[in-house]
């Protein structure tokens, strides 16, 4: 994880690039293999990662732009879950970690889209690419699944790409890094 700073500024620049609307990056969920308890090993969206840098499962990312206003969406880990997982940070200090000063539960997500399309605003979202999310957003918005991947919002694609195609020296010194332990051990198992 970077420092908190760096995933403020990402945010601000998004906002800027994409200008106006309701940003919604998708965190990944367990993709169970055989049945819901038996998942393969989480790996989490690298976009979601870029702009929200928390590894858990189960988190949305909104970004208000007209009103400058940020959240971690995502429902808490309860006593049931905390048996087989342990200690789970909860949302609202996942958000603190990354510079993001508002969190409520996955059951809000829907208000908060339904409210900005009442305001016509628009709402970007990246071209899903799991089965899971391409339902989520099909639920969110009243569309198809299949016609998620191309309602996408260009505008966010492109100012996602031209962000990330750009390496600041704090990423270049864990690019390094990565590569320098590559070298020493070899790749990572995943």
């Amino acid at each position: 994880m970077f420092a908190k700073s760096t995933y403020i500024e990402r945010r601000s620049l998004l906002k800027k690039l994409v200008g106006d609307g309701l940003i919604v990056i998708f965190g990944n969920n367990d993709a169970p293999s055989n049945y819901p308890a038996n998942a393969y090993k989480f790996r989490q969206d690298s976009s979601f990662l870029y702009y929200f840098g928390q590894h858990r499962e189960g988190l949305v990312g909104v970004i208000d732009v007209d009103n400058d206003k940020e959240w971690l969406i995502g429902d808490d880990i309860d006593i049931n879950d905390i048996i087989w997982t342990g200690f789970v940070p909860s949302v609202s200090d996942l958000g603190a970690e990354v510079g993001v000063a508002n969190s409520a539960p996955m059951s809000s997500l829907k208000t908060m889209v339904d409210k900005a399309k009442a305001e016509g605003k628009t709402v970007h979202y990246l071209p899903p690419y799991r089965h899971d999310t391409m339902i989520q957003i099909s639920d969110l918005l009243g569309m198809h699944p299949l016609k998620t991947r191309e309602m996408a919002s260009l505008k966010l694609i492109k100012a996602v790409v031209d962000m990330r195609a750009v390496k600041s020296d704090e990423e270049v010194e864990e690019i390094e890094r990565a590569m320098l332990q590559i070298a020493q051990n070899g790749a990572p198992r995943i």
